[in-house]
């Protein structure tokens, strides 16, 4: 199937999609910030994770489902060029488990929250996202994962 733009108006497109500061990273920043969290962002750590938090030994990816594919309702595998995408997104998610293991080797702790949990028809609330960060940020567990409502393990 043949892409419903011409190659500059895709190209054009995909070079505006930004890897840092996105709209889910800022809320979760935000809140974070309201509830007393303190973070330095971007660290030089594996996998160079959205949000630091030096004094909890914790980092923070806030992940779009797109491009770490996530099966969930925000997820569809493209129908042009699907060798390329295939490949692309399962080198990411390779990548994503290989700094997990080797953050956790370092010592610190790693939450992943999803795309789909702040946005689309299956978001949290994100009191509720923030409940369960804030809960992790001060726990002892090693790995915590926020998910949209439908996709919940």
């Amino acid at each position: 199937m043949a892409d419903v733009v011409d190659p500059a108006t895709r190209s054009r497109m995909m070079s505006g999609i930004r890897g840092k500061n996105t709209r889910p990273e800022l809320l979760i920043r935000k809140a974070l910030h309201a509830r007393g969290f303190r973070y330095r962002l971007h660290c030089d750590l594996p996998g160079k994770p959205d949000i630091c938090l030096p004094k909890h030994r914790a980092v923070i990816f806030v992940h779009g489902c797109f491009w770490h594919g996530h099966e969930c309702h925000l997820f569809k595998w493209p129908s042009t060029r699907p060798e390329f995408w295939r490949a692309k997104i399962g080198r990411n998610r390779e990548v994503d488990r290989a700094a997990e293991k080797r953050l956790t080797d370092l010592g610190w702790r790693a939450a992943v929250v999803w795309e789909c949990a702040l946005k689309g028809r299956e978001r949290l609330p994100l009191e509720s996202v923030m409940d369960r960060c804030a809960s992790w940020l001060t726990g002892q567990d090693d790995f915590l994962e926020v998910r949209g409502s439908g996709t919940e393990p």
